[in-house]
């Protein structure tokens, strides 16, 4: 931004790239990056109807989607950004049990102070769970209700 309040391309390219790089390098599990590379410690992840608080915030929701998915991939495959804001569309791929699965997600990410302070996401959740059948779709709502019932419990 300039003194003046102003966005410039060079803050849209540091934004846009920030955020492509926090999903790829941290959300995918990857652990290229720590979270506070790109995150902000007040950091509010809302996906679906889920909502997840700070750094512990990232490592449950990480937590969810690696237990369902081995060999976690994410691309992003576009982004606008305007202002302090990023939407990006990008493919999460994985295996669960053998069975390949690929789906996308969009999310708008906010900015403050170069850092990511909030994310708003929507998972194509019903894609994943045809890919993946009925029985693996059981095991992995199974799975992720003992996850954040741990949670919830820790807190």
């Amino acid at each position: 931004m300039t003194p003046t309040g102003e966005i410039t391309d060079a803050n849209k390219l540091d934004i846009g790239k920030n955020a492509k790089c926090a999903l790829e390098r941290v959300c995918s599990g990857a652990g290229l990056d720590p979270p506070s590379r790109y995150y902000s410690p007040k950091f509010v992840d809302h996906v679906n109807n889920l909502k997840f608080h700070g750094f512990d915030g990232i490592s449950l929701s990480l937590e969810l989607y690696t237990s369902v998915l081995s060999d976690l991939k994410i691309e992003v495959v576009e982004q606008l950004v305007e202002g302090n804001r990023v939407a990006s569309r990008f493919v999460v791929e994985g295996a669960n049990r053998g069975r390949q699965v690929r789906f996308n997600v969009n999310t708008i990410s906010s900015f403050e102070d170069g850092l990511v302070i909030e994310d708003w996401s929507v998972t194509d959740t019903f894609s994943m769970l045809r890919q993946l059948g009925l029985w693996r779709s059981i095991l992995v709502t199974l799975r992720q209700l003992r996850i954040l019932r741990t949670a919830a419990k820790n807190r």
